[in-house]
């Protein structure tokens, strides 16, 4: 009796545990050794991440608390339309977000809602709420992120959970005040300034206490969705260049805390606002980065060199921005490009319903269809050989060449023997034809049957 009662246990314990996984998942994601511009999985194919993020994703921002809270089954229906894989999963440390430190017109100051902390007092914090224990966790908060994880594996997506948040506490008016780590807002009396000279001090291992608390609160996350093959990880949004030691600290740190449960995940460092360098990002334990303008991120791409997985994020180039042809260029040159997009306006106003918006948008989603239908784990940046010098190729066997204009373009297949079939795509929809057979061993030159000019020729042997 007891070993049926224990078999039929744990037949419930593997069905729930299968239902916490994505569908058809292939193990959490990794670096590929082969290529190690992309991530893979258990499958071993080059997984090209791509798609689009909104800051209210994870925690509601509206200007009255508990209306207009974020539908986020329709933002994943959102995703899905244009095919999508990616996403970060925003967070906000503030209580609120004045928008007129972003420079809107219309600027209205957001409530943020919930908060990973609970507010227990004793005491009063600055906003009259009770103050914040920093030590007891908001189950709201984290019911809300392991439901938003579980629904994006569902949808076969990958979130990338942000830990903390680094802008606003540097930009957005009010922000100290709205810190639940400014002493007078928790129970902890951490031994910070009242005013803003010491708000950077949060961010850095200036105060043991500080970090204690932040190392409790990240792991009370990777607990949380540590059991899920489809995360990853950001230590933070843009904080500031004093944050270094501090985010190679906490990259550890995850590092460490996950290998000691049996299944790591993906952790990513991004730009340091303002003023931070590519050289740190590259110079981190990260497994990704996401750079900022330097170095032609955001005009002419540097290829990628396998060195990191780099995400490069139209949030960290233009703020709100970005063009068809730098999705475009980003792909070609082995980087896997996201855009943080204005969505339905309701964060921020600029940019949302634009056509270049939607523009940026179909470029990403097209770029992943055809990443699906080449040997990407095979293809490294080879803009040597073409003339536009925005090409992918597995010299002698398989080549995606990129023209941007209505200019024709030539590819040196001087050392590839035999013959290749030809597929051109239409970069304004995806709509592919066949091209004719090419036949190698010569430098060959390619035009465009497109009226608009821009296109993709994929050549395999």
């Amino acid at each position: 009796m007891k070993k049926g009662l224990f078999i039929t246990g744990l037949v419930i314990f593997l069905v729930l545990l299968a239902a916490c996984q994505p569908k058809d998942s292939g193990g959490p994601l990794k670096v590929s050794k082969e290529n190690p511009r992309y991530f893979t999985d258990n499958s071993g194919k080059a997984i090209y991440l791509t798609g689009s993020h909104t800051w209210n994703n994870l925690v509601d921002m509206s200007e009255t608390p508990g209306q207009d809270q974020f539908d986020y089954e329709a933002f994943l229906g959102f995703e899905d339309s244009c095919h999508f894989n990616f996403f970060r999963l925003w967070t906000w440390n503030l209580l609120t977000w004045n928008t007129s430190g972003n420079g809107e017109e219309n600027s209205k100051t957001l409530q943020v809602y919930p908060q990973p902390f609970l507010r227990t007092g004793p005491g009063l914090a600055l906003d009259g709420g009770p103050r914040f224990d920093l030590t007891a966790y908001n189950p709201e908060y984290f019911q809300r992120l392991v439901e938003r994880v579980r629904t994006a594996a569902d949808h076969h997506m990958y979130p990338a959970v942000m830990l903390f948040e680094g802008w606003g506490n540097q930009f957005s008016p009010g922000a100290y005040e709205n810190h639940p780590f400014h002493p007078s807002n928790n129970i902890q009396n951490l031994p910070l300034a009242l005013d803003d000279s010491s708000k950077l001090e949060i961010y850095t291992l200036a105060h043991e206490e500080i970090t204690r608390l932040q190392e409790a609160y990240v792991k009370k996350v990777i607990e949380t969705v540590n059991q899920f093959d489809n995360v990853l990880y950001e230590i933070s949004n843009e904080n500031h260049p004093g944050s270094t030691a501090w985010q190679y600290h906490m990259i550890d740190f995850i590092k460490q805390t996950e290998s000691a449960m049996g299944k790591s995940h993906p952790v990513g460092m991004t730009f340091q606002y303002r003023g931070g360098s590519n050289q740190t990002l590259f110079e981190s334990p990260a497994d990704w980065i996401s750079p900022n303008p330097e170095g032609g991120y955001r005009d002419d791409p540097p290829a990628s060199t396998g060195e990191k997985v780099i995400i490069t994020d139209t949030d960290h180039l233009w703020g709100i921005g970005g063009n068809s042809q730098w999705a475009w260029k980003s792909f070609f040159r082995g980087l896997n490009p996201i855009f943080m997009d204005p969505y339905d306006g309701k964060v921020l106003e600029r940019g949302a319903g634009s056509d270049w918006a939607e523009q940026v948008r179909t470029a990403l989603g097209i770029s992943r269809q055809i990443a699906g239908r080449v040997d990407l784990l095979h293809l490294v940046p080879s803009g040597q050989l073409a003339s536009s010098d925005y090409c992918l190729a597995n010299p002698g066997t398989e080549y995606l060449v990129y023209l941007p204009d209505n200019q024709p373009v030539t590819l040196d297949l001087g050392k590839a023997d035999g013959a290749f079939h030809s597929t051109w795509y239409n970069t304004l929809d995806g709509t592919g034809q066949p091209g004719p057979e090419i036949a190698g061993g010569d430098i060959i030159q390619l035009s465009s049957p497109f009226r608009e000019g821009e296109a993709i020729i994929h050549l395999k042997r």
